[in-house]
């Protein structure tokens, strides 16, 4: 059984693989398409595409837009997030209820807590060393004129409101949007406590959260095994074509860098924090994570990609479902080393661009409140630069030039956004790992258990 499993997970990494390098072909060659429209003047046969295939049908004046990919993207990511509060809060609860030892539980908490602070102050760190490499090479300019925010409305509310926002006052208003994870997670913790307290005394209630989770997670393996492909293509391809390489020359310094520092965060920083917090071989962990990581850049949200990232740590990685699905959930909310890293470079490149000084002690500073902020991001696209406002207020960039330079990153910090959320994921997953491992709950067999994708290939 736990055979099949894998065979069937390493099909679809296989197909969804294939479909990212179908949307990044058919992406690219949208860009192309579009270039040369609009160099011979056919700008309006472009726009008729687009139109069709791309355009946000939600948007004032798109009334006659078809915006084919733009809604079955929609809906593969609305199934998605659909379940995203009940999944949540069934499996943290039911974590709670199966773990009787509470000294186990506090355990549990405190190395889940320590991990998401390592990785997120080494992400950091990193970040604003490159940063600040970068600032002093003079690098960090741009031309901020005339650029218009694509998304987002800027917000400037104290970070530390989170802290209060995680207490809901209102229960049912706790489930009633996905931004407000944290409070979910605090009243499955809390009543996950209370079963485990009662013990035999509340049987029906345990017993219905246990189908609930087995509703979703049947739903969720039906939606991600046969659309999640499908979406990856649809998705990729509708990114390029709309945020093209027109977006991204202002800013290609402050691209280039922050995409650099992502993935040399997410290639070597993960393993590393594998190999020295598990003493497990960490490249096993990169192959199988590989494809959360995907779907994560695919989608752009940690909520979408989080029953896949479940599915992968449990049933290839090796770590206890018990571990897993508190583990999961909990650094969907509050472990954002992506998201931290975006914000401190991205405030150092506004920052600069606007005329500001910037020290070592101002981005100490700016690192202390990404770290802060970046903590109950909601897990949906666009959220981490939109967030940002929160840092550069809190820093006091606020002129007019700081404030069109925070609207380039608006503008192009889409296919940022995506690469973000891939490490937002992937860094939940690794510190499950090392939980797990501590805790004598990770299977080292399902662990390093090879993929032998060439026989998945020949089949």
């Amino acid at each position: 059984m736990k055979t099949n499993k894998i065979n069937n997970s390493n099909k679809l990494a296989i197909k969804m693989a294939v479909a990212l390098i179908l949307g990044l072909v058919v992406g690219v060659g949208c860009i192309i398409l579009r270039e040369n429209l609009n160099a011979n003047g056919n700008t309006h046969i472009w726009t008729s595409i687009n139109n069709i295939l791309f355009q946000d049908i939600s948007k004032e004046g798109a009334t006659n837009a078809i915006g084919i990919f733009y809604i079955l993207g929609q809906l593969f990511v609305n199934a998605l997030q659909l379940v995203i509060v009940p999944m949540v809060f069934t499996s943290i609860a039911l974590a709670m209820c199966k773990i009787s030892d509470t000294k186990k539980l506090g355990r549990i908490s405190y190395k889940t807590i320590l991990g998401f602070l390592a990785t997120s102050v080494f992400a950091l760190a990193l970040a604003g060393a490159i940063g600040f490499i970068i600032k002093n090479l003079g690098l960090f300019t741009a031309n901020v004129e005339n650029v218009t925010a694509q998304a987002g409305v800027a917000s400037s509310t104290n970070p530390l409101l989170i802290i209060v926002q995680a207490i809901p006052n209102n229960i049912t208003a706790a489930f009633s949007t996905n931004g407000s994870i944290l409070a979910v997670v605090f009243v499955a913790v809390v009543l996950g406590l209370c079963i485990n307290t009662l013990g035999e005394k509340i049987k029906v209630l345990k017993t219905l959260l246990e189908e609930i989770n087995s509703i979703i997670t049947v739903f969720l393996s039906f939606i991600i095994t046969k659309f999640g492909p499908i979406a990856i293509f649809v998705l990729i391809t509708r990114t390029f074509a709309i945020y093209g390489v027109d977006n991204l020359k202002p800013a290609l310094v402050y691209v280039i860098t922050t995409v650099f520092t992502l993935l040399l965060f997410l290639v070597f920083g993960y393993a590393l924090f594998i190999a020295i917090g598990a003493r497990l071989n960490p490249i096993k962990f990169v192959k199988k994570i590989g494809k959360v990581a995907l779907f994560g850049f695919s989608t752009s949200s940690s909520a979408a990609t989080l029953p896949l990232n479940t599915k992968t740590t449990t049933e290839e990685l090796g770590v206890s479902e018990d571990i897993a699905s508190f583990i999961l959930p909990l650094g969907m909310t509050i472990n954002m080393n992506g998201t931290a890293i975006m914000q401190v470079i991205a405030a150092i490149f506004i920052a600069t661009s606007a005329g500001y000084d910037v020290t070592i002690g101002n981005i100490v500073v700016i690192a202390l409140l990404a770290l802060i902020s970046s903590v109950g991001t909601p897990a949906a696209p666009g959220a981490g630069a939109i967030i940002l406002f929160t840092v550069l207020t809190g820093m006091g960039y606020n002129n007019d030039a700081a404030i069109l330079a925070y609207s380039l990153i608006l503008a192009i910090n889409r296919p940022i956004e995506m690469l973000v959320t891939s490490l937002n994921v992937v860094g939940d997953a690794a510190t499950s790992v090392v939980v797990a491992k501590s805790e004598g709950m990770l299977d080292e067999v399902a662990y390093n258990n090879e993929i032998v994708l060439a026989e998945e290939l020949a089949e």
